[in-house]
């Protein structure tokens, strides 16, 4: 049986897929709020069923407990799923897929024009609309389609899967770390390669694959003073003022231009090669591209190829706001006794989080021996934050989802790097010991976080058809 039956048969089921999608979408399985965490269970039986008819042995992984809106509930259990290959198993690689069933929090008067757990199919522009669509239940049901195509037409999986699919990760995986290494010499043994589908093109028209996530460490600012907040027309210019000192040391942090005047952070990022520096020079994006996904012309820079690195492959250092000002409308004239300012770096290789944390928390340290004020600094650090994630783009694992794209899209994807963190690509790739890669589905502009969320349906079809390529690229290529 030919490939092409494979991907035609696709085509075939669109209709049916479709559906399965939609019956996702009905799940509000909502992880970060207490009210809809039966849901998040719901949709966890919903997946464990679905893989289990069409021949996976799965199991639910249970995580324990969380405390959560004030109350104590259940964390959704974790699904690993085997499904081997009906001939010569043993001589085929095995791929470790990940992916989610959690989504995040969706009412209409968040700006959705329809119920945002109803899969809507709007014909004119080929759009699905609907939470989870494209982050990430359309994504890991492209899995599921797959197998199911194939056993619809008789063509055996020219790999054994291996999946984990977790219910927190839109709640910061909750668990998820510690079950992954509890189960390291077990489930996760014999793995060749891992594969996750949670991202995104770079832009609407050329797919990509992606292979580096940059890290993320958080620091809070505690500055205070007066035993509580003071009238500023008694105690203006009498006091040394929180909110002044504040603003003192976080412009000491970054400079409008982007550069991270923290001493010693320049010197951990790997040195960019001629090699890096060419994919940069190829990829499908403008200025303009950004403009659009910032609603705004305020790039620092105006060449290409310097906005993509600031975005994937540099550290950048963003400020996120101030606990304890005032902040309502109108005006107040208090001078707060105690406020905390926020603020991350994005990590890159060759950085880690504690180096990090240790230079920031110096430097904010003697930055505040030089202020003189006599208010009271705490610099709070994150030593264990979330570390960079890189992989070789080179590896065999990477050439065969190369060669799918371009079966299915008939151009070469760009090798891109993402300036967001997925934690969890890190742990499996040190679990495993192998290399992992990103094949995303969706476009860059599928609003996965924000209202509406979209996936569009050619990316769902073809997306899929993808996914199945590329298993059958891995059986072929030379580990």
């Amino acid at each position: 049986m030919s490939l092409d039956a494979f991907i035609s048969q696709i085509e075939k089921n669109k209709a049916a897929l479709v559906a399965r999608l939609a019956e996702a979408v009905a799940i509000p399985s909502v992880s970060g709020d207490a009210k809809y965490r039966k849901h998040v269970f719901e949709m966890a039986d919903w997946m464990k069923a679905q893989l289990e008819k069409l021949g996976a042995t799965a199991s639910f992984q249970p995580l324990g407990k969380q405390m959560l809106n004030g109350e104590e509930i259940d964390l959704p259990p974790v699904i690993f799923a085997d499904l081997r290959a009906k001939t010569d198993a043993d001589k085929k690689k095995t791929i470790l897929v990940y992916g989610h069933f959690d989504v995040q929090p969706a009412l209409k008067s968040d700006g959705w024009d329809t119920e945002p757990f109803e899969l809507v199919h709007d014909e004119k522009t080929g759009r699905l609309y609907g939470r989870g669509s494209t982050d990430d239940k359309g994504p890991i049901l492209g899995w599921l389609n797959v197998i199911e195509a194939h056993q619809q037409i008789g063509l055996d999986l020219p790999v054994n899967l291996k999946f984990c699919f977790e219910g927190m990760e839109e709640s910061g995986s909750v668990g998820l770390d510690e079950c992954i290494y509890k189960n390291k010499d077990g489930f996760f043994q014999g793995v060749d390669a891992c594969c996750i589908s949670d991202n995104y093109w770079l832009g609407t028209k050329k797919p990509c694959i992606t292979h580096g996530l940059r890290g993320v460490t958080y620091f809070k600012l505690h500055i205070s003073g007066p035993g509580a907040d003071l009238h500023s027309g008694l105690f203006g210019g009498v006091v040394h003022e929180p909110m002044t000192d504040l603003f003192q040391i976080m412009s000491r942090l970054v400079t409008p231009q982007g550069e991270i005047l923290v001493p010693g952070i320049k010197e951990l990022v790997a040195p960019l090669t001629d090699e890096e520096r060419k994919r940069y020079e190829v990829m499908e994006f403008t200025i303009k591209d950004m403009d659009d996904a910032t609603g705004s012309s305020t790039t620092i820079s105006d060449e290409k190829e310097s906005v993509l690195m600031a975005r994937m492959r540099y550290p950048s250092l963003s400020l996120h706001g101030i606990e304890g000002a005032f902040s309502a409308p109108g005006t107040k004239t208090v001078i707060p006794a105690k406020v905390v300012g926020k603020f991350s770096i994005r990590l890159v290789p060759n950085m880690t989080p504690k180096a990090v944390s240790d230079l920031v928390v110096d430097y904010v340290n003697k930055e505040w021996a030089k202020i003189g004020s006599k208010n009271k600094m705490v610099i709070e650090g994150d030593p264990d934050g979330g570390k960079p994630w890189y992989a070789d783009p080179n590896h065999w694992n990477y050439a065969a989802a190369t060669k799918a794209t371009e079966k299915i899209y008939g151009v070469k994807p760009d090798l891109t790097r993402e300036g967001g963190s997925i934690p969890v690509a890190l742990t499996f790739s040190e679990v495993t010991g192998k290399n992992l890669l990103l094949l995303p589905l969706g476009r860059a502009d599928d609003g996965a976080h924000s209202a509406p969320e979209k996936l569009d349906l050619d990316n769902y079809l073809r997306g899929t058809q993808l996914l199945g390529v590329y298993l059958h690229e891995v059986a072929a290529s030379k580990a």
